[in-house]
């Protein structure tokens, strides 16, 4: 979790300058090819180069076909990936990508002209597209193109590059064709606020468009979706295309969705969690805090993430091992004797999946079973209450849907689910974290957002606001309360102290004017919310370890603070 530090850069974009998007004209029109080899990486890094040796190719994830590009950046090296392309001069081209990753850049330069870029500042855990244009000045027959990230962040994938236009002569890679209509669209499980849709995948298609009474309202690129926000008891009318670089299948057949009654899991979701609530994360490791078993945990945290569940080499299933001789000897009998004790006590207990360390992918709907399968065992097998999503590599939010609604539907309305995403997973309602929480508002507990190894960021307001402050705290918190979580849905994720997290540390005295702030419109800072917000959930910090090794400096003062909130 907070053991990796993740800083915002302030990343500057090569000015593209005024770009002619004009049409090619004359017989060059009919011409247009893409001039990329090797385009999706299916021979390898045959045709590309890449600096430091920091490029090669998987088979997952990838955008098409069965290879991507995968590029590691490190402290001194962007994970450059280039390709030297034949083209003609006094010629427009449009050069695509898509890619995965956080800033993940894609240019082109020796144009005889405006060199150009693109970039964007994070995808989630799905494939994006980037695009942008160049014209070639009266003398030039080569450019290059490239991709790249940024220094010290983690790798980024790239797939199916393309630079249409005319022929340079040089070779590359067949233009694509229309895909056909995609089949055997139909419609799987129903809530009372989304039709879960499945349809047979399409071959040479790079990803699907999803329509709702004609209009287009989500693309994907697996062969599922589950679209939400839907009205209960109501019919809704769904089709499917196929896309891919040259364009738009047509629509498939139609199928007919029904929502369910109205009904279920009340929006703060987990029926034994208080109104307020503290989350504190336990260590299943020793790293140099106190070491400590369940029982130890003090009483004023209401919600307790074990932390961290383990991938397997099933795709999707996780498992979890207690790191007995770790912690001095803790048995799997006393760990779960001590979790029924908590719950005695009116406490509840959920194993938290991802951390730093913790890659689990969950990108498709057998993944997504597995997943869910996999987490519900551990519910039953060591008593656990739901599950925490911790997971700092990305997620796609239409599985990771599908598969918290599941272990929702196992566990029944009691089942208490979490999230801890960095600032960056939830800057938007577009982003896949933040998606995912809305999709699961009926059975979302709470999202406790990590306010440090961030650097600065984005309020609300558009102003940018430095960690470590109040108004670092109220100005994120309020993107999530105006984005569309519920308050009691949202809580404030610090560390216990500075050992607890690279940067980002705040007093508890902060943590509590925050949450006055936010709950009674006192103790701001320079922002102040427009309105208040007295069901604010709560604060979580990492870890009870760490704040035992202060000497539970911090769950003293913010605990008593928050369950006396309004």
């Amino acid at each position: 979790m907070n053991r990796a530090r993740h800083a915002r850069l302030g990343l500057a974009v090569a000015a593209a300058g005024a770009l002619s998007i004009a049409g090619l004209s004359g017989t060059a029109q009919a011409a247009d090819v893409n001039n990329a080899k090797n385009a999706g990486f299916e021979s390898g890094l045959g045709n590309w180069t890449c600096s430091g040796g920091s490029g090669a190719t998987v088979s997952s994830p990838v955008h098409g076909g069965t290879a991507a590009l995968k590029a590691t950046p490190a402290g001194s090296d962007n994970a450059q990936c280039a390709q030297t392309v034949a083209v003609q001069p006094n010629s427009t081209y449009t050069l695509s990508a898509w890619v995965q990753g956080s800033y993940v850049y894609l240019g082109a330069s020796g144009t005889g002209t405006t060199d150009v870029s693109t970039w964007t500042p994070g995808t989630g855990s799905g494939y994006a597209q980037l695009t942008t244009t160049f014209k070639t000045g009266a003398s030039t027959t080569s450019v290059q193109i490239y991709t790249h990230g940024w220094y010290g962040q983690p790798a980024y994938y790239a797939d199916d590059i393309s630079v249409y236009g005319p022929d340079g002569g040089g070779g590359g890679d067949p233009a694509p064709t229309v895909p056909a209509a995609p089949g055997s669209l139909a419609v799987g499980s129903v809530s009372s606020s989304s039709v879960n849709l499945s349809w047979g995948a399409v071959s040479g298609a790079r990803g699907y468009n999803v329509y709702q009474g004609g209009a287009k309202v989500q693309s994907v690129t697996g062969s599922s979706a589950t679209v939400t926000g839907l009205s209960a008891s109501t019919s809704y009318q769904f089709q499917v295309t196929a896309t891919n670089a040259a364009g738009e299948s047509a629509k498939s057949a139609a199928v007919t969705g029904t929502t369910s009654a109205s009904g279920g899991n009340p929006p703060s979701g987990g029926g034994t969690v208080p109104k307020h609530a503290v989350t504190g994360y336990w260590q299943n490791f020793n790293n140099g805090a106190t070491v400590q078993k369940i029982s130890d945990v003090p009483a004023n945290y209401d919600i307790i993430a074990v932390a961290f569940a383990d991938a397997t080499t099933t795709p999707g299933a996780v498992s979890f091992t207690l790191d007995s001789a770790g912690l001095g000897g803790y048995t799997v009998d006393q760990f779960k004797a001590d979790i029924a004790a908590k719950h005695a006590a009116g406490k509840s207990v959920v194993i938290s999946i991802g951390g730093q360390n913790g890659t689990i992918s969950v990108s498709d709907s057998a993944s997504a079973n597995n997943f869910a399968t996999s987490v519900y065992s551990l519910m039953q097998t060591y008593g656990f209450d739901g599950v925490d999503i911790d997971l700092e590599n990305g997620l796609n939010s239409t599985y990771m849907t599908q598969a918290l609604k599941s272990i929702a539907a196992k566990g029944g309305a009691k089942t208490v689910i979490t999230m801890a995403p960095q600032t960056i997973d939830m800057q938007s309602p577009s982003n896949e974290y933040f998606k995912t929480a809305l999709n699961i508002k009926d059975i979302l507990t709470v999202v406790n957002m990590q306010y440090y190894n961030s650097g600065s960021m984005n309020g609300c307001d558009g102003n940018v606001y430095s960690q470590g402050t109040v108004d670092f705290l109220t100005a994120l918190a309020c993107i999530q309360l105006q984005g569309g979580l519920d308050p009691s849905q949202v809580g404030l994720g610090v560390p216990a102290s500075t050992s607890g997290a690279g940067s980002g540390y705040v007093s508890p005295s902060v943590v509590n004017a925050a949450l006055d702030c936010l709950t009674k419109g006192t103790s701001c800072g320079t922002f102040k919310p427009s309105k208040t917000y007295p069901t604010l959930r709560g604060a979580m910090t990492w870890s009870t370890n760490w704040d035992a090794k202060s000497g539970n400096a911090w769950s003293n003062a913010v605990g008593p603070h928050v369950h006396a909130l309004p």
